[in-house]
């Protein structure tokens, strides 16, 4: 039901003849809640004097210190709610520690976010450190197990670059060697081995995976045979002795130098000998030396060649070549003064 509106106040004043006090009655307290009719519907009985009661209300001291804020209707009346300016500081206040709150709370997610990252990185570096050095470990041991394995031992000896010497007897010497694993080859026994044979001039050892042991020799060339009294030396441009036998070989010049395999004439024609094309030196039946600087070869139709010294072999051995294809005819070719050859 709807509330009746209050009775308007009596217009009559009291006269003197009542016997009562001509002081107005005490104001009633204004409640702090405040009731007002909604839309253009008014409350019965304020009249006129309505206006200036609100003025009045707000012009009070309660009013003063207070805000009023509209709430919802109460039959048909708008609530109006005073809330005191203590209670709008504390409000204040505790949105303020609100928001420091919330903005503590974002710098700690953000510093945890950050150390997560942090730590994230430091633990992949960690990870790659440790896989990387767990991987050389695994390497490391493998190799040594493979190299005492017998999986990986010697089964095969192969000879390679022998052309004067029979390569079964390079693999009799190095039998030895048969059952060891490939990582553990004694290259000080090899090298001995390879020693009986003086026309190696030098060998390399190369390991085929998983059971062959490859020797690649290099042989000493032959420059010709020095006789010694009954007996012919073959040797190499360093003296090396290579066979000996009580006739000249086939094939091998014959050496006749002033000071034998010690001496300067000897190195000089060694020098020359190695510098000549293999076609060329296959023609030389003799090498003649007095001094360093005196070299003279025969070759097997008689021509003579007169080198000088073992400088610019090379490009004496080149001329020579052109000289005895241009003059066929001729005995004698001088070169040595390979810019002005003389030939005879």
């Amino acid at each position: 039901m709807r509330r009746p509106a209050p009775l308007p106040a009596s217009p009559e004043e009291p006269t003197p003849d009542d016997g009562s006090d001509d002081t107005s009655p005490e104001p009633r307290r204004r409640p702090l809640l405040r009731f007002g009719a909604t839309g253009d519907r008014d409350i019965a009985g304020r009249g006129a004097g309505a206006p200036e009661a609100d003025a009045e209300d707000a012009e009070s001291p309660d009013a003063a210190g207070s805000t009023a804020a509209a709430g919802p209707g109460v039959d048909g009346y708008s609530v109006t709610a005073v809330i005191p300016e203590e209670d709008r500081d504390a409000a204040r206040t505790a949105v303020r520690s609100s928001e420091v709150w919330r903005a503590a709370r974002a710098r700690r997610k953000a510093l945890r976010a950050e150390i997560r990252r942090f730590t994230h990185r430091s633990r992949r570096r960690r990870l790659v450190v440790w896989g990387s050095t767990g991987a050389l470990v695994a390497l490391v041991l493998g190799s040594v197990i493979a190299a005492y394995s017998p999986l990986f031992a010697v089964e095969k000896i192969t000879v390679a670059g022998a052309t004067s010497i029979d390569p079964a007897a390079v693999q009799e010497s190095l039998s030895d060697q048969i059952g060891a694993p490939l990582a553990l080859v004694d290259a000080a026994r090899v090298k001995s081995a390879l020693a009986e044979f003086p026309i190696i001039e030098s060998y390399a050892l190369e390991v085929r995976p998983p059971r062959e042991l490859l020797v690649r020799v290099v042989e000493r060339t032959p420059v010709g045979a020095i006789r010694d009294g009954d007996t012919y030396s073959v040797v190499d441009a360093a003296g090396v002795v290579l066979s000996s036998s009580a006739e000249r070989p086939e094939g091998a010049p014959e050496l006749d130098i002033t000071g034998g395999l010690a001496s300067a004439a000897f190195h000089s024609a060694g020098l020359v000998m190695r510098s000549l094309p293999a076609d060329l030196r296959a023609t030389v039946t003799q090498v003649r030396a007095t001094s360093g600087d005196d070299v003279t070869l025969t070759l097997a139709d008689g021509k003579t060649v007169v080198w000088g010294s073992e400088k610019d072999s090379a490009r004496k051995a080149a001329v020579l070549v052109r000289l005895i294809a241009a003059a066929p005819q001729s005995s004698t070719f001088d070169v040595s003064s390979p810019t002005v050859p003389v030939v005879g």
